[in-house]
């Protein structure tokens, strides 16, 4: 029997099995690039420029940063990696990432990718959820107006109704067909409308278990509150409140909009701050853990710890379907794989999308190994420590 009650991180040997001498070492090129800012700060400005000049680089993009944090450019194209994580009981969670174009013929050809996605976890066990943004099907313009509460024109009513209309059909796909549907967080100045929908959402559907999951981004110094006044919410209306837990993904946006149009910042004053209110989080959802269903998301290996060391103490098990470990694609295998062998539930956000088109995030991937603190550095010695092993 495996002891849960703390998981080993050091183990590369687990962490990076799925992976040959070959791949292992383009890794660590790739992370290697990555650790210097500079690099990223010309390479991704080179990369930009290249695709509107109609250079030929896909192919370098797609063996390179693309292989490393995407599953394939199609539902199709990312079976071969959903499977290989499936045989080491990691679930992927595909994410269309094809981000940019705001007009209805992209907001409904968004809608029915994430219909597939549904569609394709209700017949794949290695794919327990699907999730959606909701600046996918809706304007920004739109919602920025809808989080200020702002008088919408007529035009702008009869587009608020297909944002709401698009949300439901989502929702009551995934209901129909058994799948765990997140709600991705947005900026905070376009967040309310989001938090409102995805109450409505898990009123409706969160009856008998979580359908729906809210996303709360714990940079916020208000989440923390609004967590717990949603669980006094869900309690009263007898839903299972679905939460997406991550530290949160526009700390720089938010702070650099607050400065410029000079109004208190809304994202903690320090990361040890964000770090508190996460950990936090993690000991108010255990302690209430019957009305919860959490999807952890965290590259924070003593955060991860912390959430073994609580589900031991409350005494859920390591496979309750209820209680998710998840990662993105392409880092933090140490973390990824080591639970998993462990015995706790765990999933991998797997974006797909042409490799044009999930650019931008892709970018955000090489910036963000570049600023969180010592990411691609522990990336880098993980595999370094790893191809040492194997020799």
């Amino acid at each position: 029997m495996v002891d849960t009650s703390t998981v080993n991180f050091e183990d590369t040997k687990t962490a990076f099995e799925w992976r040959n001498d070959n791949e292992l070492k383009q890794t660590y090129a790739l992370f290697a690039m990555m650790h210097s800012p500079g690099l990223v700060k010309v390479g991704t400005t080179m990369l930009n420029l290249s695709f509107k000049l109609g250079l030929p680089i896909k192919g370098i993009v797609k063996k390179t940063l693309f292989k490393q944090f995407c599953g394939g450019e199609t539902i199709e194209d990312s079976n071969e990696t959903i499977a290989t994580l499936g045989k080491y009981n990691i679930g992927s969670i595909l994410d269309y990432s094809v981000e940019g174009a705001q007009n209805d013929k992209s907001f409904d050809t968004t809608e029915a990718e994430i219909i597939e996605t549904i569609k394709k976890s209700s017949k794949d066990q290695n794919v327990p959820f699907s999730v959606f943004k909701l600046t996918g099907i809706a304007a920004v313009s739109l919602l920025e107006k809808v989080h200020a509460g702002e008088i919408l024109s007529g035009e702008e009513e009869a587009q608020w109704a297909k944002v709401v209309k698009r949300v439901e059909n989502l929702c009551q796909t995934a209901y129909d067909h058994d799948v765990r549907i997140f709600i991705d967080a947005e900026e905070t100045w376009m967040q309310g409308p989001v938090d409102q929908l995805a109450y409505d959402m898990m009123v409706k559907y969160n009856k008998e278990k979580a359908i729906v999951y809210n996303t709360y981004q714990m940079y916020l110094h208000s989440k923390l509150g609004q967590l717990k006044s949603d669980l006094a919410k869900a309690q009263q209306e007898g839903f299972i409140l679905g939460v997406k837990l991550v530290r949160g993904a526009y700390m720089e946006k938010e702070g650099e909009r607050a400065k410029k149009m000079n109004y208190p910042t809304p994202i903690q004053h320090t990361k040890e701050a964000t770090d508190r209110d996460f950990d936090k989080a993690l000991e108010f959802i255990m302690e209430n853990h019957k009305d919860f269903a959490l999807c952890a998301g965290s590259h924070n290996e003593n955060s991860n710890q912390l959430l073994v060391a609580l589900m031991n103490k409350y005494n859920v098990s390591d496979n309750n379907p209820n209680f998710f470990f998840a990662q993105l694609f392409g880092m933090s295998d140490h973390i990824s794989f080591n639970l998993s062998k462990a015995g706790f539930n765990v999933a991998k956000y797997l974006p797909y999308g042409p490799v044009k088109e999930a650019l931008p995030y892709l970018f955000r991937r090489a910036e963000e190994n570049t600023s969180v603190a010592g990411q691609a550095g522990r990336e880098l010695t993980l595999v370094s420590n790893e191809l040492k092993r194997r020799k």
